[in-house]
């Protein structure tokens, strides 16, 4: 079984997939895997859907892709135009990219050329926080608090601060949970200034941390706190929806929750749904206005950007979880669920904290629930239970290092949101028979 993000097996050790339907993806011995994490998070309609299929085969019977700097496309101008309106007031223009890194490498470099549009040419820093995740270009790895993710790039990285993860499961010492929000902007606004406001370009954050945290939504009035704090110093906010967006949460931006719009917002994996590779830079209106006054058009892009398959597979399955609602499903079946996983796993003490947002949640295990202590690094607990779910014929994301970059065992799940409340239930029923099996295995 591999995971996401650089973990996993080696290709000889991998099943061999056959075919998808659904919720379900079968290996070539016809083995069934039931996809409880969406794979890294994806697959927000599930497998093979024929709508989707049906919408990706017409766009490549007209054309695969048309070239961003020749022509625009039917797809692509009706997929930015329903972005856009999803995501609400605020934004103006869309930035396609291939993929989640791209995405967030997109919306650094238009922070930077935003200010080097206003002539602030100082401005080239960025704040990021610890036990985050950007991605795997050197400029979206640079912003990133994943210590075993960076350990074989360090000395080719931007120079970047990082404040405090916004993890109430895990406050900073002394740190009342009731003060958490506050503290940590406090905390931002004391980097900003050591760093010299007319210094700083950006801080970028994901509102519901994936793979670095386990899912960790950020407390109540933190997204508000440190956009104030932002405000008042001349710095972008970036919020990296790469993962947690896209309706993952129930709301199709993260941050409608808190009622916040970043300056620039990367989203990637529920964009298109896994079925062709696609991201996005979003860009405020007065991001936008600035730089395009001044240089006409971004700086930034690939040879691929604007792919007209890629865009139309976004179209589709955005359009279908619109047409059938699924967002609203997401937010009322996804409460049920956290409650019921908790119930479920809850004759283990070892479980320290069970959070998330709709179909986006993480499980914490720890080896002292009354210290929080986690595991040894050495234990390896997550990906134990990860292979031990996969052979059960369960599909879940383990991720490590939540807690000081090397220790610290979550699991992620992330089911589709069109599953039946039947899969919700087999994926809750399985992965507490994978942590009772992997937690009697030894320690």
């Amino acid at each position: 079984m591999a995971t996401g993000g650089g973990s996993g097996f080696g290709l000889s050790d991998l099943s061999r997939i056959s075919h998808g339907r659904g919720s379900y993806v079968f290996d070539e011995s016809g083995k069934a895997y039931l996809d409880g994490s969406g794979g890294p998070a994806v697959f927000c309609l599930g497998h093979a859907h024929p709508e989707v299929n049906a919408a990706i085969g017409r766009q490549l019977e007209s054309i695969a892709y048309a070239y961003r700097y020749l022509f625009s496309s039917t797809a692509l101008e009706q997929l930015s135009a329903l972005l856009l309106r999803l995501c609400g007031p605020g934004f103006r223009d869309v930035i396609y990219t291939g993929d989640g890194s791209e995405a967030v490498e997109s919306a650094l470099k238009v922070a930077l050329q935003y200010f080097a549009a206003r002539g602030q040419m100082t401005k080239r820093r960025f704040i990021a926080r610890e036990r985050s995740w950007h991605g795997n270009t050197l400029g979206a790895l640079s912003v990133s608090g994943f210590a075993s993710r960076r350990r074989a790039f360090e000395g080719s990285l931007l120079e970047v601060t990082f404040v405090s993860a916004a993890n109430a499961y895990r406050p900073p010492l002394g740190c009342p949970p009731d003060g958490l929000s506050a503290h940590l902007a406090r905390e931002l606004e004391q980097a900003i200034l050591a760093a010299g406001p007319q210094n700083v370009a950006a801080f970028i954050y994901e509102p519901v941390v994936g793979a670095a945290g386990g899912v960790v939504p950020a407390p109540p009035g933190y997204a508000a706190a440190v956009q104030a704090v932002c405000r008042r110093h001349g710095v972008l906010v970036i919020a990296d929806e790469v993962m947690c967006g896209a309706g993952r949460t129930g709301t199709w931006r993260a941050l409608q929750h808190e009622e916040v719009v970043p300056d620039i917002m990367s989203v990637a994996k529920g964009l298109a749904g896994g079925y062709i590779p696609l991201g996005a830079t979003l860009v405020g209106d007065g991001v936008a206005q600035a730089i395009l006054d001044t240089d006409g058009a971004y700086m930034t892009g690939h040879t691929f950007t604007g792919h007209t398959a890629a865009c139309a597979a976004g179209l589709a399955v955005q359009k279908i979880i619109e047409r059938d609602r699924l967002l609203e499903r997401v937010q009322t079946t996804g409460a049920r669920f956290q409650q019921a996983l908790r119930h479920s796993l809850s004759g283990f003490a070892e479980v320290g904290d069970v959070r998330g947002r709709g179909f986006f949640v993480g499980v914490e295990l720890v080896r002292d629930p009354g210290t929080r202590e986690p595991f040894p690094q050495s234990r390896a607990l997550s990906y134990d239970i990860g292979q031990r779910a996969f052979a059960d014929g369960l599909i879940c994301y383990p991720c490590s290092g939540n807690v000081d970059g090397a220790a610290g065992d979550t699991i992620i799940l992330a089911p589709p949101y069109n599953a039946s409340d039947a899969e919700l239930e087999e994926i809750m029923v399985r992965l507490t028979r994978a942590v009772g099996a992997a937690l009697a295995g030894g320690s």
